[in-house]
Formats: structure tokens, sequence, C-alpha cells
């Protein structure tokens, strides 16, 4: 066996150890709000706590070769993964960002004429540069680079990252970015509201034309499987009565989440897209308002982004949310100057992970 099958075999074996499941749909309320929610889905605590970025600080993609570099234009609010990346967000013009779970992404063999960026930093590459989906897309086109992926340490083992993305701006547009056999995939209209894991995004949006609502005769699915959650969010988030106040517009989008969250329960090696929902955002766009919910506490938290300080050399914030589950309301005054978390990077003792 050759190095790169026994890559695509040690890759393929973490990934059936565990994976990255989520949902994540957008909601333009029209008489109210843009808004887009999304649940964290992981066989653990995902270690995740709540930071402020400020605007101005220098990058580095964070790979072995032709680092993609850049210095953040914008603020953000961010949440991670186990502190070492960022899985969501929201910045200070309101575009959004949201990692989730592909078992299918492959990034592809090094190409070193492209400028490299680890998957811990894509989507606070996004939340740091851009105003609108447009913008970002159009970027994209004309100063292409290309994503690797690598392993993480979890409390059972190394883990395999392979990951899709979401962006998504007040003006409704929306944005999904995948990487199949080696090339960027991207769906960018203000109809690509729906978003979960496998399979691949244009399969997703192909098998949701069997259903009732969509074209289809089947009825609608109740499995936690990644392809049924797809086609109940879809289908919950086209029910969704038009809000007659603010209340209404956040409380809809969380009853879609809630109705494809996953319940406490043994992992199933036979699904490893079936695991426990830790946490829920839900990112307001149009008012700037950053919503968080944990599963182990009764309360729904916030915070402002008009209330934060996002200034060129204002220190980097944090709140902790790992085990800190009595906090409830606004809390944009909660957070306290850190030291920044270290974005986890390529190393070239760590492989790209292949498939």
């Amino acid at each position: 066996m050759n190095r790169r099958s026994m890559l695509c075999l040690l890759s393929s074996l973490l990934f059936w150890q565990t994976a990255y499941p989520c949902t994540r749909f957008l909601w333009d309320t029209k008489k109210q709000d843009v808004i887009v929610g999304r649940n964290m889905d992981w066989f653990e605590d995902i270690g995740s706590n709540m930071w402020l970025l400020p605007r101005g600080i220098v990058r580095d993609g964070g790979t072995d070769d032709n680092s993609l570099k850049w210095t953040s234009k914008y603020g953000s609010v961010i949440m991670t993964a186990y502190d070492i990346g960022t899985a969501d967000g929201l910045n200070e013009k309101g575009l959004t960002a949201n990692l989730l779970y592909l078992t299918e992404s492959d990034f592809g063999e090094r190409d070193e004429k492209l400028p490299g960026l680890s998957f811990t930093l894509w989507a606070q590459y996004y939340l740091d540069n851009f105003e609108t989906v447009a913008d970002a897309m159009a970027a994209f086109k004309a100063d292409p680079y290309q994503v690797q992926s690598f392993s993480i340490k979890t409390s059972s083992g190394e883990k395999s990252g392979s990951v899709h993305l979401a962006i998504s701006d007040k003006t409704g547009d929306s944005a999904v970015i995948e990487y199949i056999n080696g090339k960027p995939k991207i769906y960018h209209d203000k109809t690509f509201k729906v978003m979960t894991n496998s399979p691949p995004y244009e399969e997703q949006l192909t098998a949701l034309k069997q259903y009732k609502g969509f074209g289809g005769h089947k009825d609608l699915p109740g499995t936690t499987a990644a392809a049924d959650r797809f086609v109940r969010a879809a289908y919950y988030a086209q029910q969704l009565p038009q809000p007659t106040e603010y209340r209404e517009s956040v409380a809809g989008v969380l009853s879609v989440l809630r109705n494809v969250s996953q319940p406490f329960g043994t992992a199933d090696p036979a699904r490893p897209y079936v695991s426990t929902t830790r946490w829920r955002t839900v990112a307001d766009m149009t008012r700037g308002v950053y919503f968080y919910e944990n599963t182990l506490s009764p309360n729904l938290v916030w915070v402002q982004i008009d209330r934060l300080e996002f200034k060129k050399n204002s220190p980097v914030q944090k709140i902790t949310l790992v085990k800190n589950y009595d906090l409830v309301g606004d809390i944009s005054g909660y957070f306290k100057p850190v030291k920044a978390f270290e974005f986890q990077k390529m190393t070239p003792e760590k492989p790209v992970s292949q498939r």
C-alpha cells in the first residue's frame, strides 16, 4: 500500500469514529429581520467559548507553505471549537459564517501556487474580511485560495477535520462552499438556506425534490440522519408563519433548530453523523444580535454587536461558556480581556486529511 492510500485509509477510519454533524438554516422574515441559526452536534462537549476579536489583527492562514495572509478589516464575535478554531460567528457588518462537518470533503493535493488556509481559520477569514456574501464570492473568484485540513485532538483521539462552510449576510444572500474531489464547489444564491452534512449539497438539493412540499410524493422523513434533517429543516423553515413581532422571529428560528436537534444518547459507530446537540446559535444579521443556547442550560443568552468595542488595538476578549450554565439574558458586558487563543495550524508533521 502506498503512502497516499494509507492516508486515505487512516482518514476514513478517523471519520467513522466520529463526525461533526450540525444543521444550519437562514430565514428572511421580510416583515422583521434576516436571521440564521445553527445547531452544533458533537460526540462530546466541544469546549466552546465566546470570543470578541477586534479589527486590525494580523493573521496567517496557518499552512506550512505559501500561507494566506491578511489583517482583519472587521471585528467579530465567534464561537470556538476546543479554542483552536472558529466554528461559528457574526461580524460587526452582519456577515455570518457557519462551519459544519461534511463526510465527503476532499481538499485535494496541495497546490503550492495557491495561498493555503487552515480549515480552523476558514470561517474567520470571511468574518475578518467581508461585509457581504457577494463581495466574498467575488474575492474568491479573483484571488482563489486552497483550504487545508488535518486531524485534531479530542478526548477519544485524533479526529478528521472534514468540513464545509456557509456564509450569509443581512440582505438574505447565502453561499455554501464545499471541496469535492479536490475542487471547490460554490452554491451562491438566496435560495440556499438550509445545510446539514452528508451527502454533498448538490445531492441534498436533488433528494429534496422527492418530498411533499418540494415537488415529490414522499412523506416528511423522521430519522436523525443528515439527509432527513435537511428535508425537515427545509420543510419547517418554509412553513414558518410571518412574525408579527421581533420575539416571534427569533422564536421561529429556534423552533426549527430544536426540531432537528439530536437527543442525548449512545454514540453509534455505524452512524457517526448522529451526535448530541451541544449548543445552538442564532445570529440576527439585521440588528446585530448574536444568541447562544447551551443544551445543559435553561437560559438563552445574547450579545449586542453595537455595544461591543472592535476598534484596532483594543483587546481580544472572552466570555467563558464551558461549564458556565448560570448566564442569562444580555451578556454583552461580560466580555473580559484575555490572551488570544491560538488557531491550530498545519505543520509538516501533520499531513492533510485525504479521503
